[in-house]
């Protein structure tokens, strides 16, 4: 058996011991908490990085197709047109678009200025059927009949199965009634009616043709 003394000295030994563990312990548990917090700053470093680095790459994809938007821009593009294949120089489809905006506006006499500029300047454009059919239109609604029935017979003679020729037919034939040839009107009407019978230039044509003398 252990003496008092010898049994003092072995608890004293044993607290030390476990003083010494749990102060160990306590050690590695705050070097745990450390490292825990370290690598918690560390993920959220990593997080705004690739953050920063997504936003860069999205920034850099905006800005090459931009890039690439104002280069094709410049560059001549082949287009289909309702039907008309052809190539679109740089401009030019915003030179028809503004002729158009023009007329939509009640514009006519600047309009009637753009689209014959347009005609002139790109004569093989996919877009020369729509600008010839506006151009037409524009120049009815001047009373330069005329000048629209060349217009819209160009647009049917170059163009004869564009989706606009029956429109086109029906302003040629109003232009022609309003000039006082009724019966080149009167025919024209006729055709119109007998080509396209489903069209909305036929229904137009119908009532007008019923009503001339």
């Amino acid at each position: 058996m252990l003496s008092d003394d010898e049994a003092r000295r072995a608890i004293l030994e044993l607290r030390k011991s476990v003083s010494t563990s749990q102060a160990a312990i306590l050690d590695l548990q705050n070097q745990l908490d450390k490292h825990k917090s370290e690598n918690a700053q560390l993920r959220g470093q990593i997080e705004s990085l690739q953050k920063q680095n997504d936003d860069l790459s999205n920034n850099q994809k905006s800005f090459y197709q931009d890039l690439d938007a104002r280069v094709s821009r410049l560059e001549p593009q082949n287009v289909e047109v309702e039907g008309v294949t052809g190539i679109v120089q740089a401009g030019e489809k915003s030179s028809y678009d503004e002729a158009l905006k023009s007329f939509q506006a009640g514009q006519i006499k600047n309009a009637d200025s753009e689209f014959t500029s347009f005609i002139r300047k790109y004569p093989s454009s996919p877009y020369l059927p729509l600008a010839l059919y506006w151009s037409g239109n524009t120049k009815y609604a001047l009373k330069d009949y005329k000048a629209a029935i060349t217009q819209l017979q160009g647009l049917i003679s170059r163009y004869p199965g564009h989706q606009r020729v029956p429109a086109a037919t029906l302003t040629m034939a109003n232009a022609n009634l309003e000039s006082g040839k009724k019966a080149v009107a009167k025919k024209l009407f006729t055709d119109l009616i007998a080509k396209y019978p489903d069209s909305d230039a036929a229904n137009e044509a119908k009532p007008i043709l019923a009503g001339i003398k």
